[in-house]
């Protein structure tokens, strides 16, 4: 007993020194806190949804999720991903481009400005580093290859969208962080100066030069990088150009919100949405394929970039499921579905470009 008891307090210790690392980052205080606490969208301790969100479907518990989490095989690539590496430190400045990086990390050349999103290139996607692996082949970019950042978009604060040490190798290239309540304070905690951080609240708008404007909208989703969630905000973004209107999605369930962000700020030229790591049993925190085409048309967008795949294996299903379903039966869309591979350069002022279902020649 006393040595079951002994290993047990050693254990709980190492657990508490580890979730004291600095890729945990830091809760708010001070005066982000107050600003938090009279967010209409924080109530109880801690941030709300706009519809009432469960974190599991009804028929699902637990029990049954952890179950097949451990014991269902999902295919993963036997081979390295295909990849076409665009070099993105000798750019045409003048070229409105879109390099897809896998799971939900892109970089987009907007009207002479640069874009990143949510960019995990550290080839892991948790706070342990040999787990939750980037795909052989996946992990062609890293911080080294990135010009310097006009605007940093950071969706939520989940491992699969803020990574620790991507931010870290970034910091001195990025001129401006832009993100949800609450987020900012990991960043401050990493080092990034407070006068480059623009953290907001939903339904709020931040207004650049060279008629660059951002609006943060709702997303249907949680936060967290330890145990206590949903003590920072998510969320998604409309970014207006002079010559482009982008849908950034980050991650969510399907919900009103983006008919009402379509009917506010649509058409979009382009929306960028989440099309992976789903299941049915969290079907509310992550859209389901047929929800993500539902999405695109309620916010009357010309062009989707199905993204939250292709990198990591953090779903109960096959890795190449998420583009074979949205893909299938493209004909009856409205819109466009572009797929780039990994690394290729999506010429967003050409409506005509091609791409291959690239995943279907990989075993």
């Amino acid at each position: 007993m006393i040595i079951t008891l002994s290993t047990l307090l050693i254990l709980s210790l190492g657990v508490i020194l580890f979730m004291q690392m600095p890729m945990f980052g830091k809760q708010a205080s001070g005066n982000r806190l107050s600003i938090i606490k009279v967010s209409p969208n924080y109530k109880n301790g801690e941030f709300q949804n706009i519809s009432p969100t469960s974190m599991l479907s009804e028929d699902a518990s637990y029990w049954s999720m952890t179950k097949e989490y451990f014991f269902k095989k999902v295919k993963e690539p036997e081979s390295n991903l295909p990849t076409k590496k665009t070099n993105l430190l000798k750019l045409d400045p003048s070229e409105n481009i879109l390099v897809w990086m896998g799971h939900s990390s892109y970089f987009m050349q907007l009207d002479g400005k640069t874009i990143l999103v949510d960019p995990v290139l550290s080839g892991s996607a948790s706070p342990l580093w040999f787990s939750i692996e980037a795909f052989a082949g996946s992990d062609i970019y890293n911080p080294d290859d990135l010009p310097t950042i006009d605007y940093l978009f950071i969706t939520h604060d989940h491992w699969d969208h803020m990574d620790y040490k991507t931010l870290g190798q970034l910091q001195s290239k990025i001129k401006k962080v832009i993100c949800p309540l609450g987020n900012g304070s990991h960043l401050e905690h990493w080092g990034f100066h407070k006068s480059v951080i623009f953290e907001e609240d939903w339904n709020k708008t931040l207004l650049f030069d060279n008629n660059f404007t951002v609006h943060i909208t709702p997303a249907r989703h949680f936060s967290g990088r330890g145990f206590k969630r949903n003590q920072t905000l998510w969320a998604s973004f409309v970014l207006c150009t002079p010559s482009a209107k982008v849908f950034i999605g980050g991650d969510g369930g399907y919900d009103t919100h983006f008919a009402e962000i379509g009917n506010k700020y649509g058409p979009f030229d382009l929306a960028i949405l989440e099309n992976g790591q789903y299941d049915k049993s969290w079907k509310y925190i992550h859209m389901m394929p047929h929800e993500v085409l539902k999405a695109t048309s309620d916010l009357k967008a010309k062009a989707l970039l199905p993204v939250h795949s292709g990198k990591f294996t953090l779903g109960n299903h096959n890795w190449d499921e998420p583009l074979n379903k949205i893909t299938q039966n493209q004909a009856k869309n409205s819109f466009r579905i572009l797929t780039p591979q990994i690394g290729e350069q999506v010429n967003l002022n050409d409506s005509t470009q091609q791409f291959t279902q690239w995943w279907k020649e990989i075993k």
